[in-house]
């Protein structure tokens, strides 16, 4: 079996396993991004959430839904919300970060307006709770609402954070638990508790939710270095260009003599940068180690997501949830 057969496993198997669901997710979609009024709001939020994104966040509140039992149709108002949630943060994201491909396309912003973009992230975030509330569950509301707040912070800190040399592993944490792992984590606990699912399997959920969100955005950025355009769906390179501090370069810096600080200092702090820079930065990592390191550091909190597992009954979907896991650091192999 080719690498790419074996890491797009997983994810097929789920997305098989839940058609019949993703479907009336996707037809939810449909409706609910629709305006009246605004024309301009179903051709911004469909340029992104028809260009062939994973839908891996849905798949993770309907996988939790399901494997607890649930028979009703608010797992489908849920996994839509999600994804909702995610395409306005990816929309305020691209304009945040200046950025020009998303997806392996161009980026909403590029095709039409910062203003556009910003404006219908903020629609599809009211729309999102429009559809939190149809559940009639208070607690999932306040879970995804806690979410959302997280999610802004996370992304506030980066701001701070990201362009500062002094940032360190627990910041990064910090940022990455609020801007990726908030989501997944919220993802996988409402569907449990739209399934009135016991609260240690919740708590489960909740758990390998969060340690899956972390192992996935570390990858992302390990790959930003390591990857290709197609794998990542943005140009290699991007978070070194945008000047952001995450794990591989904070390993690298760690262990910086006094010309490589100097280097990391005008590059990342200063945001001098030159051609041949983000080569001497590849090399910096692989010179210290950091990128193998910082994949360690995926596999860990891999492991933390399929412990939580354990907690959950036998299930085929346990088993994809498992396997999804291990696809996540199966990308940089």
């Amino acid at each position: 079996m080719s690498l790419d057969e074996a890491t797009h496993k997983p994810h097929d198997r789920l997305n098989a396993y839940l058609a019949d669901d993703m479907e009336r997710v996707n037809g939810l979609i449909r409706e609910r991004m629709a305006s009246e009024h605004a024309p301009r709001i179903p051709e911004v939020t469909a340029h992104l959430v028809e260009a062939g994104g994973k839908r891996l966040r849905p798949m993770l509140t309907l996988a939790a839904a399901r494997m607890c039992g649930y028979g009703g149709p608010y797992h489908v108002h849920l996994a839509a919300t999600v994804e909702f949630i995610h395409t306005a943060t990816l929309l305020h994201d691209d304009v945040v970060d200046e950025s020009a491909q998303r997806r392996g396309r161009p980026t909403a912003n590029l095709l039409w307006d910062n203003k556009s973009s910003v404006l219908v992230g903020d629609y599809l975030f009211a729309r999102s709770f429009q559809l939190m509330v149809e559940t009639g569950s208070l607690r999932v509301l306040d879970i995804l609402a806690n979410a959302s707040a997280t999610i802004a912070e996370g992304e506030v800190l980066q701001l701070t954070a990201a362009r500062d040399l002094a940032t360190d592993e627990h910041i990064y944490l910090q940022v990455v638990r609020g801007k990726t792992a908030a989501l997944f984590s919220a993802a996988t606990e409402a569907g449990g508790v739209i399934a009135g699912a016991p609260e240690a399997q919740v708590a489960a959920l909740r758990t390998y939710g969060d340690a899956l969100g972390i192992a996935f955005q570390i990858v992302d950025d390990l790959l930003d270095y390591g990857g290709s355009s197609a794998a990542i769906g943005k140009n290699v390179g991007d978070d070194f260009r945008e000047r952001k501090l995450t794990l591989p370069v904070i390993r690298a810096v760690a262990k910086a003599d006094a010309g490589e600080r100097a280097f990391w200092t005008r590059t990342i702090e200063k945001g001098d940068q030159r051609d041949g820079d983000l080569e001497e930065a590849m090399r910096l990592l692989a010179r210290h180690g950091a990128m193998e390191a910082t994949r360690a550091e995926a596999l860990d909190w891999v492991a933390k997501a399929k412990a939580a597992l354990d907690a959950l009954p036998a299930h085929d979907l346990r088993d994809m949830l498992a396997d999804l896991a291990d696809y996540v650091v199966a990308r940089v192999r």
